[in-house]
């Protein structure tokens, strides 16, 4: 049976990664969290006169560098001067020269969205008239080619360390405690571990590369380094790093101190102590609250550097996704665990039915958490239900879904199996108390009708022993005993082969447990040589061994050879292979434009489009006043920017430079608007310094449509001021 069954789990298995790795490569380039939502001159936008400056708003927070916002002319000779200014909000500029001829202009942007993921991107506007260019940038953002397929890949690899890591202890604590001896539990948990460890190290070294150029050699640039350490998702890495630390003394203690208390003997038995109850309890105790601790902080280290530290209620989303990932962590950690106690486990510690009823209450748990969860972030991130069908982010998630209902069935299929193992146990228990009756009444019955013969044969052999030597009393006893326990390992090797050929066993558990009665045998061995007890005593040893490798592997056979084990096994690697494949969506998920933020993208594209359509502009005033304050350096240019120029709350942006072009600090800006049609105003406002020669007001209010003066009075010492203004048709 096992023979049979190996190729195909192989198979699955391969199928398995096959299909998770058609998911990651599809997942590559990798959509981003921000967009685009609006440009000021808007994209494809023909104004009548060079602007001073272009905007750029997205759909949350971005970090910008020196190079972000480049706008490059018809030539390709780049036209912008200074650092993109970030006053605030989403909306991010960058300052032009001044005179700029007719012609078709080239806006590229490279940034980083709030929730760690790269913004790349490229639109045009034309000054008086379209016109050929020849521009060409590169398509190609730095999330995509090689580096950002080993990021996703990393990405992947993390989730799949963190959930076999948090849910293999969970298993090993909640449901089976002598899983902490078994060697192959232990090597499942710490392989997670290592994953976890060594795809952190990873994708903290890809950082720099994957938010900037995305080339492979600036993978190891210190520097870049340097600045990753500086940002968000660089400070989340290294506090997972630190949270590992403290994950491997927790293995230490699971499977050294905690494993010695585990009871082998009784499967579904709690472990008890060396030391008494007590002290075991106290050390469950600690490991579970210090387990959840540090399991709590690694799915911290992703809810405040990704999706859900950004957006809407961003103080519920963050601690909601890391429940979400604990509950992930202990179904499909704890599932894998289960399959590899199942199929891994030897003889003397099987999984028994309480350790499978345990774990399923603990994924249904589980399970109901994550549908709680789910709901919420599912509303959060789509907000409406036609994002299930009209954005990739909501399609991924209709399969994630469907996936999960896969995966419940499974489940409900392994608990009826677990069930029909449970069941028959009860039956197997009480038929072999009746034949331990039966036998022991046998065994009476034996030993009243041979005790005569026992007697007889004794005194025989006393009168026998007065007759012969000592040495050849003690040769013909060790013979006879030799020759009685081979006659009974001939009796076992027999039985035992009947019994393979009826159960169908493979050769391989005999080979199991021929390897672990070697060692025994070999203990026996020497210790029956260094006793001196001659060959005879090395051949009982030699037995002795045989005697336990075939009952070793009669017992695996039994236990293979139970058809509702095997049907359980069948159903846990059904989930299993479910949900490596369902990690593999959720992975791309979590690099998936958001529907909520990608609508909004389109309605923004629509209404851009439409607006040039129409010719109109994005609704933004530029106003540029030429001042002379009178005094020494007291000659310069002061540039305005009220967005969006309609009746409520806008936006106010106020540069001052000098006469060569140069930003320039001056000593005081003020800023009053007057509709003298309908006798309203001077309405003052005071712009906040920003940076060298920028200066912002936000919710400047404008009551009514109208042609609004605008003046600016600028003071460029104590005694030299002037007033300039220009009026701006508004609404």
């Amino acid at each position: 049976m096992t023979q049979t069954i190996a190729p195909r789990v192989r198979t699955l298995v391969l199928l398995i990664l096959a299909v998770a790795g058609a998911l990651l490569a599809g997942a590559a380039p990798a959509s981003a969290h921000a967009a685009l939502t609006g440009s000021d001159p808007a994209q494809g936008a023909v104004v009548d006169t060079a602007p001073s400056q272009v905007s750029l708003t997205f759909s949350e927070p971005v970090a910008v560098g020196d190079d972000s916002v480049r706008v490059l002319d018809p030539k390709g000779e780049r036209v912008d001067k200074g650092e993109p200014a970030d006053p605030g909000g989403t909306t991010y500029s960058v300052r032009l020269v001044s005179g700029l001829p007719d012609g078709t202009y080239t806006v590229a942007y490279q940034v980083v969205s709030a929730d760690s993921h790269p913004v790349a991107g490229a639109f045009t506007f034309s000054i008086g008239a379209p016109s050929e260019t020849t521009v060409s940038v590169d398509a190609q953002g730095s999330d995509e080619g090689l580096v950002g397929w080993l990021y996703g890949f990393g990405r992947y690899v993390s989730y799949a360390g963190f959930v076999v890591l948090a849910g293999g202890a969970a298993f090993v604590l909640a449901c089976w405690a002598p899983g902490a001896r078994v060697r192959a539990v232990q090597r499942l948990v710490v392989a997670g571990w290592l994953a976890l460890t060594a795809a952190t190290l990873g994708l903290l070294m890809l950082r720099g590369s994957y938010t900037t150029s995305g080339k492979v050699g600036d993978v190891f640039d210190l520097e870049l380094l340097g600045d990753v350490l500086q940002t968000k998702t660089g400070a989340a890495l290294v506090s997972r790093l630190l949270l590992l630390a403290a994950a491997a003394l927790f293995l230490a203690v699971l499977f050294g101190a905690y494993a010695r208390t585990a009871d082998a003997g009784d499967p579904d038995r709690p472990a008890e102590g060396d030391g008494g109850e007590p002290d075991k309890r106290d050390l469950t105790f600690g490991l579970a609250l210090g387990g959840t601790v540090v399991a709590a902080g690694l799915a911290a280290s992703w809810a405040m550097s990704e999706h859900a530290s950004q957006g809407l209620q961003a103080g519920v989303a963050m601690p909601v996704d890391v429940v979400h990932l604990l509950a992930v962590a202990a179904w499909l950690g704890g599932l894998t665990a289960l399959l590899v106690a199942l199929y891994r486990a030897p003889v003397e510690t099987p999984v028994g039915q309480d350790a499978v009823r345990r774990f399923s209450r603990l994924a249904f748990g589980s399970v109901v958490t994550l549908a709680v969860t789910g709901v919420y972030q599912s509303w959060r991130q789509l907000g409406s239900w036609s994002a299930f069908t009209d954005t990739r982010y909501g399609q991924l998630l209709l399969v994630k879904i469907a996936l999960v209902a896969v995966m419940v069935a499974a489940a409900f299929l392994s608990r009826r199996w677990t069930q029909r193992l449970a069941d028959a146990r009860v039956s197997g228990a009480a038929g072999e108390g009746e034949r331990t009756w039966s036998a022991e009444g046998s065994e009476r019955t034996a030993a009243t009708v041979g005790s005569e013969e026992a007697e007889r044969a004794e005194e025989a052999e006393r009168a026998e022993g007065e007759k012969q030597p000592a040495g050849d009393v003690t040769v013909e006893a060790s013979a006879t005993s030799g020759a009685s326990e081979a006659s009974t390992a001939s009796k076992a090797s027999s039985a035992s082969g009947g019994s393979q050929a009826s159960d169908g066993a493979s050769p391989a558990a005999d080979a199991e447990a021929a390897e672990a009665s070697t060692a025994s045998g070999d203990t026996s061995e020497a210790s029956a040589e260094k006793a001196g007890s001659g060959p005879d005593a090395v051949r009982a040893a030699q037995l002795a061994r045989q005697r336990a490798a075939t009952e070793a592997a009669r017992q695996k056979r039994l236990r293979d050879a139970d058809p509702n084990r095997f049907g359980l096994r069948r159903s846990v690697l059904a989930e299993a292979g479910v949900a490596v494949v369902l990690l593999a969506v959720t992975t791309v998920l979590t690099q998936t434009e958001p529907g909520r933020t990608e609508q909004d993208a389109k309605a923004a594209a629509a209404t851009s489009s439409a607006t040039s359509a129409t010719g109109q502009g994005s609704g933004a005033v530029s106003l540029t006043m030429p001042f002379d304050t009178g005094g020494t350096n007291g000659k310069g240019v002061v540039s305005i920017d009220l967005d969006p120029a309609q009746a409520g709350d806008n936006s106010l942006h106020v540069y001052v430079e000098g006469p060569d072009g140069t930003p320039v600090d001056v000593p005081e800006v003020k800023i009053a608007l007057t509709l003298d049609a309908q006798d309203i105003g001077p309405l003052p406002v005071a712009p906040d310094h920003i940076t060298t020669g920028h200066w912002s007001a936000s919710g400047v209010q404008i009551p009514m449509a109208g042609d609004w003066k605008v003046e600016a009075t600028v003071r460029t010492s104590d005694i030299d001021q002037v007033t300039v203004s220009k009026n701006a048709q508004i609404g």
